[in-house]
């Protein structure tokens, strides 16, 4: 029963990853377009963030967590709000690392490398425990 059970969790994890990746493509994609496209870059970044959180969702709610995904109404609301919300906590992570590395004389690069993956296991554990956590 454990092996089934740590099988699934490997499995759902693996489908987070791959939605993540592509949220990433999206939110890169979109900043480097609309930059291009002379938008400012802190407008461009925004929207590049926004457009991979709503994709992200669409992938999670669908392919990740289905079996966990709330009725609509207020209760998929609250579901909604609250991948927001971890969608935010990973930014302030990311942005307080960064920063915090810079600031200490390390490379920002570096620091934001490490701040993807620390922003990314902490925003998956909220979402799998509190997000989507199993209904009763």
């Amino acid at each position: 029963m454990k092996q089934h059970v740590a099988r699934f969790i490997r499995w759902r994890f693996a489908r987070y990853v791959l939605a993540s990746a592509s949220a990433t493509v999206v939110d890169l994609g979109t900043f480097l377009l609309l930059y291009a496209a002379g938008v400012y870059s802190g407008l461009a970044a925004v929207a590049g963030y926004a457009l991979g959180t709503l994709l992200h969702w669409l992938i999670s709610s669908r392919a990740v967590f289905a079996d966990r995904l709330a009725e609509p109404g207020l209760k998929r609301g609250g579901q909604q709000a609250g991948f927001v919300l971890s969608a935010l906590l990973g930014l302030g992570l990311t942005a307080a690392i960064v920063t915090g590395a810079d600031a200490a004389g390390f490379d920002p690069r570096l620091a934001k490398l490490v701040a993807m993956g620390l922003s990314f296991v902490t925003v998956w554990l909220v979402r799998l425990t509190l997000v989507f956590r199993e209904r009763p």
